[in-house]
């Protein structure tokens, strides 16, 4: 019954029936991982597809949590004997965990309060009567009620107690908290003030040490932008509740929500001005503290939820970046005084060889000579560099080398390095590499990324690649759950190699656990590679359960039977058995043979088990085995001379990749050093409502620069490449003109002469090596 429940409600939410939310509700508590639900149980759930199905794995932990702590409210008011069929009604419509909270209130166990302590002094009967009879005097009836042995000692006592019972008895109404709510939602104003004092050291907030901005309007970079600052001790936050009120007004409106929810008339009556002290404590000093809390922590929820997704969109864009293959790859560290980490990998991504060398600390020569040896040695198709300090003269030492070699070629790619320190110190790396120095060892996932990001990206807790905004301010595990869940889509949908797959990436296919990945991996290095899927079977702790889900997304090249390169499950071997004998052919004549695949009628190979959807995914499969959804592979070009922030001018046309997406824009590295911003303003010509629907992470765009604050280290980008730079004052862009014109000079009359030195070095030194 709870489940069909919880199915209406979430099939209401995704616009689909409710009987494919309850099947897939089934498929979960039957130990069904969401990649395999999606890609091999469509017919079941109606084809709901893995975003369909992680938003229902959401929300049916929200519901099912909901239920738990519903049932717990349930139980206690009950056992108070205060439970009513009218609040059970209510308790059991609401879907909100707050709406909840607010039913609750009243029966809440909690603290001797001011109100209570009234009850107790027997001062319940004059509120009473003072609220419904305002034609009494309030001091003449509260004398009947003044008992110092009660601790009520004058009027006063006895009139501020009845106040306390009535304002906190109004503070815990549903339906009221629920209309103040309301109004606060859509016309509060979000207020932040900086702390007095604090002006120099929190400079960083400085935008917001006056901003005021409707509640409703935050977005969520900057909600959590004022929320590090509270939290740092910088920034005051608070709820103006009326910000068109008359400077001076006492009053606010939401003592006119209470008025009018209460059916208070107000008429000049002997008690009528007791009563209006009620209803302004009751806003004051109970609702506005109380809503103001909740808002607050709903709009920093909304706010982590927000960052939460745009991390996980670019976490997915980073992670399915088209791979540059299976090349033997020299990955490249830069640094300056440290020198150069070079790291060789083959193309299955095995550690070749590794070296140190100082092209920029006046050994160029050595330098130039030994990174030609490793390239010419290994026959090295790709050099990775990492994109941190030095990158630019890194990536023109590669160049120069390769320029001068006559007998070695390679291409040269600029790469993320996030995350790359974090591998180095990682448990993993140190079991892989134990003798090899922590610094080479970045070297070596810097060239393994190239090759394959998603891969080499599994073995780095996703929140430290760094793709995310204010990734360190929401809520830990959320965010783990979230990035985990794209870590588990992504590379189910890529699908791994049995032979070749690492154990962390392993472990983030579907129906794995670690235990179960290292054993695969100690099976691997026992018995030799893989030659078919039933074998898996036959690795320890591997049961039924664990196959059924994790097989399909497992590849075995050049294996027994072709279907183990393909994503058709095994389960369905019998369905591509029957389609061979309608077709008279072998699987290897019918793997990718469209031409005989499209004469095929789909719904002639269906039956009790597999649906057509099945049969539909057979087909494509066949068509294109073991097909990598991931695009095409290619990387910005940098514009030669600009290398550093003082070198960019107004106006230039510079191509770049996007580093990271966040809700007000998207940056972008143009190989200065410092990635530069596009406003969601400038990315396109039309209106853009979310930048994800215009770029994404990795994506190879051209930009115009806008305005560059280099004491600021901001650069301003627009991809509207016709639209007009920022204009100085007449004077200020002279000079920036003429200052820069003489800079890129003296760069351009020297950068000749250093390499010719360099090139006639290198010369000389190759000679030698050569005899």
């Amino acid at each position: 019954m709870l489940n069909q429940q919880i199915s209406q409600v979430i099939a209401a939410e995704l616009s689909v029936q409710p009987k494919q939310i309850l099947a897939a509700v089934q498929l979960l508590d039957e130990g069904n991982t969401i990649p395999f639900i999606a890609r091999y149980r469509k017919e079941v759930t109606g084809g709901l597809d893995d975003t369909q199905l992680r938003h229902f794995e959401t929300r049916l932990i929200y519901l099912r949590e909901l239920e738990d702590r519903r049932q717990t409210i349930l139980k206690s008011i009950d056992e108070q004997g205060k439970l009513s069929d009218e609040l059970r009604a209510k308790i059991n419509a609401t879907l909100s965990k707050n709406e909840l909270e607010d039913l609750y209130l009243p029966y809440k166990p909690k603290r001797r309060t001011k109100g209570q302590i009234a009850i107790e002094a027997g001062l319940e009967p004059l509120a009473d009567l003072l609220w419904s009879e305002p034609e009494h005097e309030p001091e003449s009836a509260a004398l009947a009620y003044v008992d110092a042995n009660k601790g009520v000692p004058d009027t006063k006592a006895a009139l501020d107690g009845a106040r306390y019972i009535l304002m906190e008895r109004f503070a815990e109404d549903a339906q009221l908290l629920a209309k103040v709510r309301q109004y606060l939602q859509h016309n509060a104003v979000l207020v932040s003030k900086v702390i007095e004092g604090k002006e120099t050291d929190g400079a960083k907030f400085q935008d917001y040490f006056d901003h005021q901005e409707l509640l409703k309007n935050v977005p969520s970079h900057r909600a959590l932008a004022m929320f590090r600052g509270r939290n740092e001790g910088f920034l005051q936050l608070s709820l103006n509740a009326d910000p068109d009120a008359e400077e001076g007004s006492r009053s606010s409106y939401c003592e006119e929500i209470i008025r009018e929810h209460l059916a208070v008339r107000l008429t000049g009556l002997p008690a009528d001005k007791w009563r209006a002290q009620v209803i302004a404590w009751t806003w004051k000093i109970k609702v506005s503290l109380h809503l103001e809390t909740d808002l607050m922590g709903s709009l920093r929820e909304k706010a982590e939820d927000e960052a939460i997704d745009v991390f996980a969109r670019n976490l997915t864009a980073l992670l399915m970046a088209a791979p540059a293959g299976a090349k033997t790859t020299i990955g490249l560290d830069p640094g300056l005084r440290t020198g150069v980490k070079v790291a060789v990998v083959d193309s299955t991504g095995k550690l070749l060889a590794t070296d140190t060398i100082y092209p920029h600390t006046g050994r160029m020569n050595e330098a130039m000579v030994s990174l030609y040896q490793l390239g010419k040695k290994y026959h090295a198709e790709l050099i990775a560099i990492g994109n941190g300090t030095a990158s630019r003269e890194t990536e023109r030492f590669a160049k120069e080398v390769i320029k001068q070699s006559t007998d070695w070629s390679a291409q040269t790619v600029v790469v993320s390095e996030a995350g790359a320190s974090v591998y180095s110190a990682s448990e993993f790396a140190a079991a892989e590499f134990p003798e090899l120095d922590v610094s080479l060892r970045g070297a070596v996932s810097i060239a393994r990324r190239l090759q394959d990001p998603l891969a080499e990206l599994v073995k780095i807790e996703p929140k430290a690649i760094g793709v995310g905004q204010y990734q360190h301010d929401v809520n830990q595990s959320q965010l783990a759950r979230k990035l985990d869940a794209v870590v588990e889509d992504c590379v189910n949908a890529v699908g791994v190699d049995l032979n070749t797959a690492s154990a962390p990436l392993l472990t983030r296919v579907a129906g794995m656990t670690k235990v179960l990945a290292q054993n695969i991996v100690a099976y691997r290095d026992e018995n030799g590679c893989f030659e078919s899927r039933q074998q898996l079977l036959s690795v320890p702790r591997l049961g039924p359960k664990a196959f059924e889900q994790c097989a399909g997304f497992m590849r075995i090249l050049n294996g027994k039977n072709p279907l183990d390169a393909s994503g058709v499950h095994p389960e369905t071997y019998a369905v591509v058995e029957n389609i061979l004998q309608v077709t008279e052919q072998s699987i290897r004549d019918l793997m990718g043979n469209s031409n005989a695949l499209r004469r095929l009628d789909a719904t002639q190979f269906t039956n009790e088990k597999f649906g057509l959807p099945t049969v539909q995914d057979i087909f494509k499969e066949l068509e294109k085995p073991g097909r990598d959804p991931r695009g095409e592979f290619k990387t910005a070009t940098f514009m030669e001379g600009v290398e550093e922030i003082t070198d960019l001018k107004a106006g230039m046309i510079l191509e770049g990749t996007i580093t990271n997406v966040t809700n007000f824009g998207a940056f972008v590295d143009i190989g200065v050093h410092q990635d530069g911003l596009v406003h969601i303003s400038s990315l396109s010509d039309k209106f853009v409502e979310d930048p994800h629907q215009v770029v994404k992470t990795g994506d190879v765009v051209k930009v115009k620069v806008l305005e560059v604050d280099v004491a600021r280290r901001r650069i301003a980008l627009t991809m509207r490449l016709d639209e007009s730079a920022v204009k100085n004052s007449e004077k200020s862009d002279r000079t920036l003109s003429t200052k820069s014109g003489q800079d890129r000079n003296r760069r351009d009359n020297r950068q000749p002469q250093r390499n010719q030195f360099a090139n006639n070095v290198f010369a000389d030194a190759l000679k030698g090596w050569k005899k």
